[in-house]
């Protein structure tokens, strides 16, 4: 994956968010871990991994990756926030040794850890770790990146339409 491209995308996108809010001078990172974890749930619940009460299945892959590339925009503000969108990210491990729900959990606690220590350490841990949710959902990297670069889009005609 290209992080400096995703990194440039996400910050021209959050710089016209705060441009149209106002929020050029507001500190945005606890509502953006807030997010972020809104957005872990959700997409849980759109695989329904947690669910051994149901017998529905999880909802088609599209719809778990768009939710997968929304915390991806989330993620990758809060790498801008603490000014690591410059770091070099070198390749990360994608492969999970745990089952998904397990993995969910591990992204959870991750997203509180660096909550609490904004560390480059914890940064790359949550991504690894997003990452190798990625894996055990079957998206590739460039599934990723094109469905990001297509809710980047969407997200820019939402600011547009008043969202």
């Amino acid at each position: 994956m290209n992080w400096q491209k995703l990194f440039q995308m996400q910050k021209n996108l959050d710089n016209h968010i705060e441009s149209e809010h106002q929020l050029h001078d507001a500190d945005l990172f606890n509502q953006k871990v807030l997010a972020l974890l809104v957005e872990i749930g959700e997409l849980a619940n759109e695989t329904r991994c947690f669910k051994f009460w149901s017998k529905k299945g999880p909802s088609p892959d599209r719809v778990i990756l768009e939710e997968y590339v929304d915390g991806i925009h989330f993620i990758l503000s809060l790498g801008i926030e603490c000014g690591f969108d410059s770091a070099e990210m070198a390749p990360l491990r994608t492969e999970a040794e745990s089952i998904l729900s397990e993995q969910f959990l591990k992204v959870y606690e991750n997203t509180l850890h660096f909550l609490k220590h904004c560390s480059l350490h914890g940064y790359r841990q949550l991504l690894e770790n997003y990452l190798q949710l990625a894996g055990l959902l079957g998206f590739s990297g460039e599934q990723i990146e094109r469905a990001y670069f297509e809710k980047n889009e969407v997200n820019y005609e939402r600011q547009r339409q008043g969202y």
